[in-house]
């Protein structure tokens, strides 16, 4: 049996444009998204008075995954906190894309991924003529960090099985268990918030983090273990639910799309990367296939296709 997986590229139809803060700088930044074409992949054009940087969403680029992910030099040119649009670029299945930003961080928005999904369908998605290549997972790949710890396995199709642990009694030990579609992204997934703790605050102004954090953006637990945010949780499993938000945007930096199980427990920004840079230095674990030609909406059937040398996955 195959996998009801879709055949083509994708890219946007029309120009989309967000603005915000970031969570971290406290400043104002706007995005423009662009169509482009077929195996352009995801690209980031930072402008920076008249010169424009590009950085590619690879995780050869990531430069820091301390309180977010970043592309580029931390000390440098850098985009940070790419994760949850990327997660949108990858819940939705868009393949192709220039992201224009005038800032050295994405927009938090509200701390979740609606705002990014809301800009994709007002610029519509548009099917390429060519066809879309998956990462398919063919042997376990394990990264362990103390009692943390993350793995691709092969799986018939694209699964999240992420689970946490905090001490905190208001989040004590959640799981987040799906296989992923757009749909399922946009009902389970989308709307959980990046969260904190009160308790951390002042360490990390201090420290020149969170300048743009407020209740607005994330879901923040006081001092009594509680959360403060009026309205309280969005799901049950909230925070399990953004962790795995997370974990999408992270593995959205492969380069392609991938066929496995990607699963973690007590897991992060740097745990995610370690465990996609493992996967993709051993050419023994994955292989690259497409779909063949087949009949419109019968389940595909995949065949593995030529690793060119220049592939963004090949690292």
């Amino acid at each position: 049996m195959g996998l009801l997986l879709h055949d083509y590229q994708t890219t946007v139809k029309s120009r989309a444009t967000l603005a915000g803060i970031g969570v971290h700088s406290g400043k104002t930044v706007t995005v423009h998204f662009l169509p482009a074409d077929a195996d352009t992949g995801i690209v980031f054009h930072l402008s920076n008075g008249g010169d424009v940087r590009e950085f590619r969403a690879l995780v050869a680029e990531v430069g820091a995954t301390d309180l977010c992910t970043m592309l580029g030099d931390p000390a440098g040119e850098h985009i940070g906190t790419v994760e949850h649009l990327m997660a949108t670029v990858f819940g939705l299945g868009i393949d192709n894309l220039i992201i224009e930003i005038d800032g050295s961080e994405v927009p938090i928005l509200d701390g979740s991924a609606m705002a990014f999904i809301e800009a994709f369908d007002q610029a519509g998605i548009e099917t390429l003529a060519v066809k879309r290549r998956y990462i398919r997972v063919v042997k376990p790949v394990r990264v362990e960090a103390g009692a943390s710890w993350a793995e691709f396995r092969p799986y018939d199709g694209t699964r999240f099985e992420v689970e946490i642990d905090f001490e905190s009694p208001a989040i004590g030990r959640q799981q987040f268990a799906s296989d992923i579609n757009p749909d399922i992204f946009r009902r389970d997934i989308a709307r959980a918030r990046t969260f904190g703790f009160m308790k951390d605050v002042e360490r990390l102004w201090a420290a020149g983090y969170a300048l743009g954090s407020s209740l607005e953006n994330s879901l923040v637990i006081g001092d009594d273990n509680r959360v403060i945010n009026v309205g309280g949780l969005r799901y049950p499993n909230e925070f399990a639910r953004h962790k795995t938000l997370d974990a999408m945007g992270d593995l959205a930096l492969a380069g392609a799309r991938f066929i496995g199980c990607f699963r973690s427990y007590r897991g992060g920004h740097r745990m995610n990367a370690s465990a996609l840079r493992r996967l993709l230095s051993d050419h023994t674990a994955f292989e690259i296939v497409e779909t063949r030609r087949r009949e419109r909406g019968r389940v595909a059937e995949m065949i593995a296709v030529s690793r060119p040398v220049y592939a963004p996955w090949v690292i």
